[in-house]
C-alpha cells in the first residue's frame, strides 16, 4: 500500500474528504517526524514505537576500489511493532 491508498482508505473510513484525510495523515506523519529529530520515542499503543538508534562512526570499504573508507556516524529511525500488532500479522494456528 502507498500513501495515496493509505489516504483514499482513510478517507471511506472516516467517511472525510480526500483533502481532509491527506491533511490527516500528513499532520501524523508531520508530529511523528518532528518528535523523532528532537530525539523523543513516538509510542502508539497496541501499534509500535518509533525511535532514534545512534550509530557509531565506523570503518567501511568501497567495494569498486577495496580502499578503507570512513563511516560518519548518524542517526537511524526504528519502528517496533507492539504486541497487538505482532499477534495480528501472526495469528495463533489451532
Amino acid at each position: 500500500m502507498k500513501k495515496g491508498e493509505l489516504i483514499a482508505e482513510f478517507a471511506k473510513r472516516t467517511e472525510m474528504s480526500g483533502a481532509a484525510a491527506n491533511s490527516a495523515v500528513n499532520t501524523i506523519i508531520d508530529i511523528i517526524t518532528e518528535r523523532l529529530k528532537k530525539g523523543d520515542t513516538v509510542g502508539i499503543t497496541g501499534f509500535g514505537t518509533f525511535s532514534v538508534t545512534k550509530r557509531a562512526a565506523r570503518k567501511g570499504r568501497n567495494p569498486a576500489t577495496g580502499d578503507v573508507i570512513k563511516i560518519a556516524a548518524s542517526k537511524s529511525p526504528r519502528f517496533a511493532a507492539g504486541a497487538t500488532l505482532k499477534a495480528a500479522v501472526n495469528p495463533k494456528k489451532k
